[in-house]
């Protein structure tokens, strides 16, 4: 008897899926991001997949885009425009080009064919799908994609556009000297249909944005909406004003032409003159090297001038494809490897407060689920009250998460508040009570944070024990959160120098411990008794001291009795340590609780700090700045840095020896010039490293 609750959800899954189909097809104007609707659909497919019963030629699995608009007239395909299955990691990848080779094996193919044969990679333009028809060399017709077989009339739209030639030139013409380099047709085909996408260049969508915002006029969303927004118009002289740009990559119906393979197709189309991507374009022998393109593509996507979304792989030779056919709305052939957003959207379904070992209280966002930069992300950031208040977050709103580069993903901003909805969920306020221990919460004057003013709190202490065993300070492999906090529940442990009087027959008595791991956690507990003197600052949790003022620190002072006698005054002359940071160590050696947590460190912990190496590499004792936007995420190239002995400034000042300039630098490189610092490009900074590139 099929069940019940799925049921339901299937059919929740395909009316939600209808819906948006049509915002985003019909009406260009999506309601939810492309992450969040491909998680939806996948789930459906799944579900679909492992229960046939629930099988509907209707569902959305099983169909293309959206129905036509009725104000445009209606065109009916014989050969329908697919859509393409997503793979959205590299493993999807190889499991594409494995399951081509067992589909393939199946049908008496030889492996080394495909091998032969090699896949095509190329970029995937995020626009508006289009068809254009050609009889006898001269446009006749333009349709959009519409639900596959059914497509709206765009035909005088399209032909507004510049890059949408009229006519395909044939060979011996005056036109066909000025075509794109490809095989110029002798005589034109008597039909050619050909695919591709219209899209606006990221300049001319901001342009045409900041031009709308001036009339009153609501802006769109990105420049695929303002492109599909742009042909979809009634009156082509709307079209025509506004700055439209096309990509070809495949053909549909052909009479007079046939092809071998998909890059011979795409060399025929460049000789017809028409726009074909031969720089996002790429013949791959082997997965590898489609997975070496996709990871270029995906580098290099912010500095082209339109938006990409990923890369669509396609096996190469026609007569393979011919034996791989289709399934339902896409070919077995091809798959489109779609990027991990920067950002997505989705929905705060509660907003909860975590306690930091320094007592913050720190509210965070707890979401539904949504990939950011291939993980999955359920919980982000909201900083602090000023945070929420300037931004106006609260629970149900629609919002923006970000995960850029390797950081905690964080809230970017509600586009509930800005879409100024009437109805919404009452403003998040910071508790006056500690969730942890329900001491009292005091804002800190001067600053944004909120903190727990309770000495014991059991928050605070398991969170610095956290800390204190993390990977780039005690590091001690194997005690997680989870062990840690029954530690503290348990009595067994309530600062750090506890740790070092743990036994082995006390944590295999312990739940989830056996022997093995009690034994393997003893053995990582005494191997942190001899850190260096940066990782045990780190360790000790001061406010302020992060992981590399630690090593600042460690090497100016070299020993820990030093630090501790250290003055204010002598602090405040190490470079990179200001007046705050200064008081801050200065406070902690010289408090009874710092004091204490030290001396037990060292006296009943037995720790024995080893002095910081020596320096070494090509940038020791230099400081580097970084501006710009860099091929390489700017957290790698400052480790790089670090790493090879150097410093890393966060402002221009005399004490800099190298500004590293990336695109759009603004006003640090002027300030530098000024100063006489030296400016570096990505390249050179990057050979005096000892590296080629990302």
């Amino acid at each position: 008897m099929p069940n019940p609750s799925l049921r339901t959800r299937i059919e929740e899954l395909r009316r939600l899926l209808r819906y948006h189909n049509d915002r985003y097809y019909r009406d260009d104007a999506p309601e939810i991001s492309d992450a969040e609707y491909d998680a939806m659909f996948r789930e459906l497919r799944e579900i679909e997949e492992a229960h046939p019963e629930f099988f509907d030629s209707d569902s959305p699995t099983q169909r293309v885009g959206a129905e036509p608009v009725e104000a445009f007239g209606t065109v009916l395909r014989t050969l329908p425009m697919l859509s393409l299955q997503n793979a959205f990691s590299e493993d999807e990848l190889r499991e594409f080009d494995a399951r081509v080779r067992r589909l393939l094996k199946g049908r008496g193919v030889p492996e080394s064919d495909l091998d032969r044969s090699g896949y095509v990679a190329e970029v995937k333009i995020d626009g508006l799908a289009v068809e254009l028809t050609y009889e006898n060399g001269i446009y006749t017709r333009g349709t959009t994609r519409g639900d596959g077989i059914r497509g709206e009339d765009i035909t005088p739209n399209l032909r507004t556009i510049p890059d949408v030639p009229l006519a395909i030139p044939r060979k011996g013409s005056a036109g066909a000297a000025t075509t794109s380099p490809g095989a110029v047709p002798a005589v034109p085909p008597r039909l050619l249909d050909v695919r591709g996408e219209i899209y606006m260049e990221k300049e001319e969508f901001r342009a045409m944005n900041r031009g709308r915002e001036r009339l009153g006029e609501p802006p769109f969303a990105n420049p695929r909406n303002a492109a599909a927004g742009s042909v979809r118009q009634l009156d082509p002289r709307v079209t025509a004003s506004r700055r439209l740009r096309l990509w070809v990559y495949g053909t549909g119906r052909t009479e007079g032409i046939s092809f071998s393979s998909h890059w011979e197709e795409l060399e025929y189309l460049a000789g017809c003159g028409l726009p074909v991507n031969r720089e996002g374009s790429r013949i791959c022998r082997t997965i590898d090297e489609v997975l070496e393109f996709y990871r270029r593509m995906e580098a290099e996507k912010e500095r082209l001038p339109f938006e990409i979304d990923g890369v669509v792989v396609k096996v190469n030779e026609r007569a393979l494809q011919g034996e791989l056919g289709e399934v339902s709305r896409s070919p077995r052939w091809a798959i489109a490897a779609k990027f991990s957003p920067d950002r997505a959207e989705t929905t705060v379904e509660e907003i909860a407060v975590s306690v930091g070992r320094t007592g913050t209280l720190t509210p965070v966002a707890i979401l539904a689920p949504v990939v950011v930069r291939g993980v999955t992300v359920r919980r982000a950031t909201l900083h602090n009250q000023d945070f929420i208040d300037d931004r106006d977050i609260r629970v149900g709103d629609r919002v923006v998460v970000q995960r850029a580069g390797d950081v905690i993903p964080e809230v970017v901003e509600s586009m509930t508040a800005r879409g100024k909805e009437p109805v919404r969920g009452e403003p998040f306020r910071m508790p006056d009570r500690c969730p942890i221990c329900s001491s009292p919460v005091e804002r800190v004057p001067g600053e944004a944070a909120h903190r727990c003013t309770g000495k014991g709190c059991v928050g605070k202490r398991k969170e610095a024990l956290r800390h204190f065993v993390s990977k780039n300070a005690m590091d001690i492999e194997g005690m997680g959160g989870k062990i840690i906090s029954l530690l503290v529940d348990e009595g067994l442990v309530s600062e750090p120098a506890d740790l070092y009087a743990l036994d082995a027959r006390t944590l295999a008595g312990m739940e989830r411990l056996g022997e093995k791991s009690a034994d393997n956690l003893v053995r990582a507990v005494e191997k942190s008794r001899t850190p260096t003197l940066s990782r045990f600052l780190f360790g000790l949790g001061i406010p302020h001291v992060g992981e590399h003022l630690s090593t600042v620190l460690a090497r100016r002072f070299g020993s820990l009795d030093a630090l501790r006698n250290a003055t204010v005054e002598e602090l405040s002359e190490v470079h990179e340590i200001g007046p705050e940071v200064a008081q801050s160590v200065f406070d902690f050696f010289s408090s009874a609780e710092g004091a204490r947590t030290v001396d037990r460190l060292l006296e009943r912990g037995g720790i024995e700090i080893r002095p910081e190496p020596p320096r070494e590499g090509k940038m020791a004792g230099k400081t580097f700045l970084f501006t710009g936007t860099l091929d390489i995420p700017r957290a790698k190239a400052q480790e790089m840095v670090r790493k090879a002995g150097g410093n890393v400034a966060a402002s221009v000042s005399r004490k800099v020896d190298f500004l590293v300039a990336g695109a759009d630098p603004g006003s640090k490189v002027s300030k530098a010039k000024e100063m006489g610092v030296r400016i570096l490009s990505e390249q050179e900074f990057l050979e005096m490293a000892g590296t080629e590139g990302p």
